[in-house]
């Protein structure tokens, strides 16, 4: 629990005007924000996503994952119904960073599944800590959420902090030819939960 919060500003965006929450992470030495719309104070559940940094799909428009598509998605479906979060954390390449996910990029271009590149650079499948939550969540007086992802780790991590998780909601988006071993991967290996594809 080492995240501090920094400061505020407004962010206007596509999908409206957000606020934006930074948090400092003296341990890690990273900075993470929390786009937040409306009154999250009435103690009803909060529509959320917890999103990992995904440079390249989230500002480079790469096929190779979902990120970027359910990021936005994210930011639609916050702005629709005026009240929402999505805490965005700097844990690039599911936590191996940015230089590292482009070795496992070569790996999977040779063949490797995304978990096994991982694995092949000594890394876990899964290297994120959402501990890092427990501040942001608190600094936001949030409670319960309405949690937009695929992935159930995700449910069992805010559950493990202490935020009571009334609904998951699934943020299936950007499926294409480029990433579909990708997909299948997460959802074989890392039990991610795509129900358009059973």
């Amino acid at each position: 629990m080492t995240a501090r919060y920094i400061e505020s500003s407004r962010l206007p965006t596509a999908w409206g005007e957000f606020e934006m929450h930074g948090f400092e992470d003296a341990e890690s030495n990273k900075e993470h924000v929390v786009l937040t719309l409306g009154d999250l104070s009435n103690g009803e559940p909060v529509l959320a996503r917890v999103h990992s940094e995904c440079l390249t799909g989230d500002a480079l428009f790469s096929m190779r994952c979902d990120c970027g598509n359910q990021l936005q998605a994210a930011m639609k479906a916050i702005s629709e119904e005026g009240r929402g979060a999505i805490f965005y954390l700097r844990q690039e390449g599911r936590g191996i960073g940015l230089l590292n996910k482009i070795r496992a990029y070569k790996l999977q271009d040779a063949g490797a599944d995304t978990v096994e590149a991982n694995e092949q650079l000594g890394f876990g499948a899964d290297m994120r800590d959402y501990t890092v939550l427990i501040p942001m969540f608190a600094h936001l007086n949030i409670k319960s959420a309405r949690l937009m992802t695929n992935n159930p780790r995700k449910v069992a991590a805010l559950e493990e902090q202490g935020v009571e998780v009334v609904e998951r909601i699934a943020l299936e988006t950007g499926s294409n030819p480029h990433n579909e071993k990708y997909l299948s991967t997460k959802a074989g290996k890392l039990g991610h939960m795509f129900e358009a594809q059973g």
